[in-house]
Order: structure tokens, then C-alpha cells, then sequence
């Protein structure tokens, strides 16, 4: 079995995030469970990063860590040059509206609104008036300007997930967290969607985190992280789907306990 080693990390400058020797443990005592242990990566500005890896790896904590979602026992965590560990709950929470976007598993698109009401709601909500040139890309290029009108009950979910999709890239974020994506999609709208996830990175500049467990949805991505009992144990440059199956076969290996 062949794949690549660690590469070393980008200059901070070229970061769009980084987390710095960050630990995450749950309970206490005998009963802690460290769901991080000890991690140092950064991402780099206008590049599609997959983080991959077995159930209980650490890859949701490692995104949702990252993203100012949840609090680190210990170590340090930046988008830019904010270190997301030194701010209170205000103003975490700002830097998290004006600076990060989200994409999730579940839609989370409001009901009662139509597709182009539900991708300008973060803008609304922040008092923010839309570019409307930059919006105009996201719309045609996530293709729905012909169901901007259109509530979700209309939508099929391929169209759901990409006005959410569109919805984190109208404020224009520095980066955007994926957590599962296409996780209640069809094989054919999962692709549609990563095809939009990988042309934002590829024509807008856009820099995205993609936590998953296909390596078909992976094989989009520039790199891939890999992550086993809260450690990242390997990276992937330019992966395909079967390198990626590849790799991850070996997380299901037995360990060999010494005598």
C-alpha cells in the first residue's frame, strides 16, 4: 500500500486556518475520552481539504474545534490571524457570522422562505447588504436562478443542499466548514453538489474543510487529512477515489498488541 507522507505546513500568511497543538477530552478521570490528541495542521487559503477517517477518529471534533463550533481543552486555534481561543462568547460569535461558513449534512433551510430569501438570510440577519455582482456568480454558477422563487418543499435535495451551499458563500467567508454534505443525497446530486463545492474553490478563490467518509466525495478535494484516535496519521495530495479506499483500508486493520 502506497500514499504520500505528511507534507509540512504552508507559511501562517498563506493560512486560512490552523490549529496549534489543540487537545479535546470529554469527562474526567478514568472516564475521559481525548477525542484530539495533541494536533498541529493548517489550511491553506484557496485549496478543497477533505479530513477523513474511522468512526471516533476526531474528524467531526477537529472541524467543529476549527470552526469556533466547540471549545478545546487546551491548545490554540485561528481563522486568519484571530486566535479563536481568546474570545469571548461575543465576539466569537461575530467572527463566526462575518468570517466562516457552514455547510451541513441536514439543509438547514428555513421553510417559509423562498431558495434566493434562504441564501441572503445570514446578510439580513448581520444587517449586511449583499455584493449583488458576487451574488449573481454564486447563483449561476450553483445553478438555480430559475428556482430562486421556489420554497425547499420544492426543491429536490440535491437543489436543497446547493442553496445551502450558496447560502455560506454569499458573504463571501474567508472559509467554508462542510461537515457530511452529501450524506442525504443521491449519488448524482452528492456529485452535483461537490462539483459546485470544488468550481468555488477552482473560480471564486473560496477555501473549504470537508469532513467525510467517501472516498468518491474525497476524490474532489486537493488533499486529504487523515485522522485516527485523534491524531492526524497521513495526508493525501491530488487524491482519487481508489487511493483513498486504499488508505482507509488499512485503518481497519487489527492492531497487533505486543506480548
Amino acid at each position: 500500500m502506497s500514499h504520500t507522507a505528511p507534507a509540512s505546513a504552508p507559511p501562517r500568511g498563506e493560512l486560512a486556518a490552523r490549529v496549534e497543538r489543540v487537545t479535546k477530552s470529554y469527562g474526567s478521570g478514568d472516564a475521559e475520552v481525548r477525542a484530539l490528541d495533541d494536533v498541529t495542521v493548517g489550511i491553506p487559503k484557496g485549496r478543497f481539504t477533505a479530513i477523513m477517517g474511522p468512526s471516533g477518529s476526531g474528524k467531526s471534533t477537529l472541524m467543529h474545534c476549527m470552526a469556533g463550533l466547540d471549545a478545546v481543552t487546551s491548545g490554540e486555534v485561528f481563522i486568519g490571524d484571530i486566535e479563536l481561543t481568546r474570545l469571548d462568547d461575543k465576539r466569537l460569535t461575530r467572527l463566526r457570522r462575518d468570517r466562516v461558513g457552514f455547510i451541513f449534512q441536514a439543509f438547514n433551510l428555513v421553510p417559509t422562505l423562498s431558495a434566493l430569501e434562504n441564501i441572503t438570510l445570514p446578510l439580513d440577519i448581520a444587517g449586511r447588504k449583499a455584493d449583488q455582482a458576487w451574488l449573481d456568480t454564486v447563483i449561476d454558477t450553483v445553478g438555480l436562478r430559475p428556482r430562486l422563487k421556489h420554497r425547499p418543499s420544492e426543491l429536490s435535495g440535491g437543489q436543497q443542499q446547493r442553496v445551502a451551499c450558496a447560502r455560506a458563500l454569499a458573504s463571501r467567508p474567508e472559509i467554508i466548514f462542510a461537515d457530511e454534505p452529501t450524506g442525504n443525497l443521491d449519488s448524482r446530486s452528492g456529485a452535483e453538489v461537490l462539483a459546485f463545492l470544488r468550481s468555488s474553490v477552482r473560480e471564486m478563490g473560496q477555501t473549504i474543510v470537508m469532513v467525510t467518509h467517501d472516498p468518491a466525495a474525497a476524490a474532489y478535494s486537493d488533499e486529504v487529512l487523515f485522522l485516527q484516535d485523534g491524531r492526524i496519521v497521513d495526508t493525501m495530495a491530488d487524491p482519487t477515489a481508489e487511493k483513498v479506499l486504499e488508505r482507509m483500508k488499512g485503518f481497519d486493520l487489527p492492531k497487533v498488541v505486543a506480548p
